[in-house]
């Protein structure tokens, strides 16, 4: 039998490739934040005489190089690798959450336990576990599956490990990662085949538990107040918020212009981290709000589209990972866009990959790496079946021919999963 040149290409088995839809977005998000980290901060540091007005973009240029070494390693990473070590990087995190709270090793800044002091830098441990609880939970609904689909007690072993997470989080405390660790794992369980009657089940005693977390403390009581009405008390509680709403109200239709904002000169705290859509806001306009939404939402379908082919294609680890992540990606967004419109309550959470911060960015960058590499193995294993579907039986005639056919197929029936 004579091959041409593209059939000699196919003996060597399905082809993956990473969704490009998907990457444009990802590098055009960390490509505006790094326009606009760049704009914010430079006023921020300008009024500390120690430092330099570009002192975080340098800082934020080797975060992103850093991040986009960690994601080009997650890229190249097979997926079963992390499937098999999810019990092992579950442990991890637990390790992690609990170093915050040993002497000079963790850090307490602003009254919290949040940072490990690593001499030459903080780590923030929580980005870390965000990662790890999405692979442990893809893990537990791939060999967990038929448990999880008819019993109710399939949920609890997933949900008490976040449950765990969550507790230990609240103690640090950081209540906005609790919460979206907790939405997200239900989100990801709920997507694994669990029935929502099991879930509100299992999820109706949290309930007063997480409304007793959230009214625990006095400051927390004052930003669940304060965000309804933040022009009662503009200058203490309502702060931030006002500064914020001001800012984007300024921008209007086009912006005032890139670099011409006037909130974030010592007026909008937190301006090149927690509230930088505000800066965004205020330069770019409506325009540069919806360029935002769109890459992320852009991220968000493809991710849950790519999920659902996995799902289908039997790539069930690659399939809840993508859902996973993309979940994670997309409910922080939500939280970080909703504080800085006044939505919602003050959190502390960034906008991922387009706020500074270290620990954030090299974390997400991991994260994009593990979703373009889901996408990879979901698209080699698309290309396995529709190599399968196109081979015939009659296409091996001898026993020569048998030997180049068995060649093909056994690759193909590795990557389907057959």
């Amino acid at each position: 039998m004579i091959f041409d040149a593209t059939q000699a290409k196919r003996r060597q088995g399905p082809r993956g490739k990473f969704d490009m839809p998907l990457l444009v977005a990802l590098v055009g998000l960390a490509s505006l934040g790094l326009v606009m980290v760049t704009s914010s901060s430079i006023a921020v540091a300008a009024a500390n005489s120690n430092l330099g007005e570009f002192y975080f973009l340098k800082k934020h240029l080797l975060f992103l190089g850093l991040g986009a070494v960690v994601a080009g390693v997650a890229m190249r990473t097979e997926l079963k690798f992390l499937e098999k070590n999810a019990f092992l990087l579950m442990l991890l995190a637990f390790i992690l959450l609990l170093a915050v709270f040993l002497p000079f090793l963790g850090m307490k800044l602003n009254g919290a336990h949040r940072w490990l002091n690593l001499v030459v830098t903080s780590f923030q441990p929580v980005e870390a576990v965000k990662l790890i609880l999405v692979i442990y939970i893809s893990s537990y609904l791939v060999r967990h599956r038929e448990s999880v689909e008819t019993r109710f007690m399939g949920l609890f072993k997933p949900l008490l490990v976040a449950g765990l997470f969550v507790l230990l989080l609240l103690a640090q405390p950081d209540f906005g990662s609790a919460t979206l660790m907790i939405g997200v794992a239900i989100a990801m369980v709920w997507l694994g085949g669990a029935r929502p009657i099991f879930l509100f089940g299992m999820g109706l005693p949290l309930m007063p538990l997480l409304a007793i977390a959230a009214t625990s403390e006095a400051y927390r009581i004052k930003r669940l107040t304060s965000f309804m009405d933040p022009w009662k008390d503009p200058f203490n509680d309502g702060f931030q918020l006002t500064q914020s709403l001001m800012a984007i109200g300024r921008g209007e239709w086009t912006g005032v212009g890139l670099g011409q904002s006037v909130l974030k000169l010592s007026y909008l705290p937190e301006a090149h981290t927690d509230f930088i859509f505000a800066v965004i806001s205020e330069e770019l306009g409506l325009a540069g709000i919806l360029c935002v939404m769109g890459l992320f939402a852009l991220v968000v379908w493809r991710g849950l589209s790519m999920g659902i082919k996995g799902v289908d294609l039997g790539q069930r680890f690659a399939g809840y990972v993508a859902f996973g992540i993309s979940l994670m990606i997309g409910l922080q967004t939500m939280v970080s866009i909703g504080v800085n419109l006044g939505a919602l309550p003050t959190k502390g959470l960034t906008l991922p990959l387009i706020s500074y911060g270290g620990s954030s960015i090299v974390l997400t960058c991991a994260m994009a790496g593990v979703l373009l590499r889901a996408t990879y193995e979901i698209n080699r294993a698309l290309d396995a079946r529709q190599m399968a579907t196109r081979m015939p039986a009659s296409a091996v005639p001898d026993a020569k021919a048998a030997t180049a056919g068995a060649a093909v197929a056994a690759p193909v029936r590795e990557a389907v999963g057959a």
